[in-house]
């Protein structure tokens, strides 16, 4: 099964073929925005300010950084600071830069004290983007193994549909993945809570099994903490109108998209797999925070399952472009949702419930989808031109 997709030169495969100019200093990020305003094919992340967090923290957006300039799915990467020899040491721009070039792909540092300040860096840094842009437009497209890719999967606005249809579609997609030697990222730590024991089942090994217990029962104090218990405000309200009942039901139907292989590790936020298959992505639930950490930690696509049976009609999707780098496809597996917003979603799969198609077809045409997205077709979230704002999951306190 093959795909048209850009070979980089660390053997990893990508989709898109993007520039990336990436602010690691706060002090310059007007000017890395600025230059991506001005150069095409070029994405951008600001993150918030290094400074007052706690050393836990700022491995995080090191892990970010660097993940983000690994994507397969970038070209090249131009990194914009203040000055290279100041900051944290895990946050410094050569650091950051040789973690990067390690994949082999052009890594270059644009140090505004070195270029005489704002205004000379910023059209020395258009004039490096444009130059590096032309050079990574020579890659061509080439066939490879579907399997070659990384995914990334959520659901959100979860319904009665989300575990009849559109999560189990999406699950037998990512067996059919694993299955061709590929890897897919699954997360959401609070929404696993009332079927942990069934994916606790599924890890490869004890060590796993209780790296990822401990998750689970971390973020459950974490929640007592705050005087929230997890058991008890789950499901939230517009769950329940749209016709959820339980917390294990919930559960049970967000757990169905990760399908059946085993876990074969649990992953800190924005952390890189060392080998193929199946993964659980310590995070929050959120699409502003979780597709970035998926698109740092290698994923190549981002699949959103809706259930979103309270929707209204032609609703605004809740993340356009929060992977930075990775394309954000969205699915559904309610009908009625297909139904109000067809412009925005890319598959329906509600023909399982009102046409009687069988998981497993609606699953091939997923894949054949999927396929040609890989390919180079866009999403439809692709054709706005918008940048969502998006933040790392930073756990620690603000010193």
């Amino acid at each position: 099964m093959k795909i048209l997709g850009y070979e980089r030169p660390d053997k990893k495969v990508g989709i898109r073929n993007y520039l990336l100019i990436l602010p690691v200093t706060r002090g310059s990020h007007m000017l890395a925005a600025k230059i991506a305003e001005n150069v095409r094919y070029a994405k951008t992340f600001i993150a918030g300010d290094e400074d007052g967090r706690d050393s836990d923290d700022r491995m995080t957006m090191s892990r970010v950084f660097i993940g983000l300039g690994k994507n397969p799915n970038v070209g090249g990467v131009i990194l914009v600071c203040n000055k290279k020899s100041a900051g944290y040491d895990e946050l410094l721009p050569t650091f950051i830069a040789s973690e990067i070039s390690a994949t082999g792909k052009d890594v270059q540092i644009l140090d505004v004290e070195e270029q005489g300040g704002i205004y000379k860096a910023l059209g020395e840094g258009i004039r490096k983007a444009r130059k590096m842009l032309l050079k990574i437009s020579e890659t061509p497209r080439t066939y490879v193994e579907f399997g070659k890719l990384t995914i990334g999967i959520k659901c959100g606005l979860s319904d009665a549909s989300s575990g009849i249809s559109g999560n189990p579609t999406v699950g037998f997609l990512a067996d059919e993945l694993i299955n061709q030697g590929g890897t897919v990222l699954f997360s959401e730590t609070t929404e696993v809570i009332g079927a942990e024991e069934i994916l606790a089942n599924r890890c490869n090994n004890d060590e796993i099994k209780k790296a990822f217990l401990e998750c689970v029962y971390r973020t459950e104090e974490e929640a007592k903490a705050t005087g929230e218990d997890i058991r008890s405000i789950n499901p939230i309200p517009a769950n329940i109108d749209a016709g959820i009942t339980t917390l294990e039901e919930k559960s049970l139907g967000a757990i169905a998209k990760a399908g059946h292989h085993s876990i074969n590790g649990v992953l800190k936020y924005a952390q890189i797999p060392k080998e193929k298959g199946l993964y659980f992505m310590d995070s929050w639930m959120s699409s502003t925070s979780l597709f970035l950490g998926y698109a740092a930690a290698g994923a190549n696509l981002i699949i959103f399952q809706m259930g979103g049976g309270a929707l209204p009609k032609d609703p605004p999707m809740p993340a356009v472009s929060t992977g930075i780098v990775v394309p954000v496809f969205y699915t559904t597996g309610n009908p009625r949702t297909y139904a109000k917003a067809q412009d925005e979603i890319d598959f329906n799969c509600g023909t399982v419930i009102d046409k009687g198609e069988t998981i497993q077809r609606a699953g091939k045409r997923l894949i054949n989808e999927i396929r040609m997205i890989a390919s180079g077709k866009l999403t439809k979230m692709e054709t706005w031109n918008y940048d969502d704002p998006a933040e790392i999951y930073l756990r620690g306190p603000k010193l």
